[in-house]
């Protein structure tokens, strides 16, 4: 069982924990965004969070050795994120975008790939999402969170993300 609702708008974690009067959170390593982009990125959850348009997936993700999990988790879209890093496709070459891959590495030793092609909003436009708050707890010191609510499981999602690769990959054959 999978069910997705995914919607636009602004987040609602703030992450002003200093005027409750609790000390303040320490953030989590940066992310970075490398590969084959024109201007490499390093952000932490605040600047995901205040750089780009929010968006809301409410996921109901199954998995055989946990039953039922329902998550709120609120973020950015990893391609607009990739986007603004400057991906090195072939604009005259149409198709030249579905060589392309996402490597992603969380803090916890985790790792995931994407095809570029899952996310662009011309081929499987998934909305993969770089969150910055889980069920209205915002992820400052844990690190980012990657969550793929098209998926049935929760395999893919990693935690505490370090880093983002976009790699060409050539079919040999």
């Amino acid at each position: 069982m999978s069910r997705l609702d995914v919607h636009t708008g602004g987040t609602s974690d703030t992450g002003d924990i200093g005027a409750t009067g609790a000390t303040a959170v320490r953030p989590a390593a940066p992310l970075v965004v490398t590969g084959e982009v024109a201007r490499p990125l390093t952000l932490d959850v605040a600047e995901l969070r205040a750089g780009w348009t929010g968006h809301r997936a409410e996921v109901v993700f199954d998995c055989a050795t946990n039953g039922p999990q329902r998550h709120v988790f609120e973020g950015v879209l990893l391609r607009e994120v990739v986007a603004a890093a400057g991906p090195g496709f072939d604009p005259a070459r149409r198709k030249d975008r579905s060589r392309f891959l996402l490597a992603v590495d969380g803090g916890d030793g985790h790792h995931t790939v994407l095809s570029w092609a899952e996310v662009d909003e011309d081929f499987g436009n998934a909305p993969v999402l770089l969150a910055t708050s889980l069920d209205g707890t915002p992820l400052d010191a844990a690190g980012s969170q990657l969550v793929v609510p098209t998926d049935r499981c929760g395999a893919r999602y990693i935690s505490g993300i370090t880093a983002v690769r976009l790699e060409a990959r050539t079919l040999i054959g």
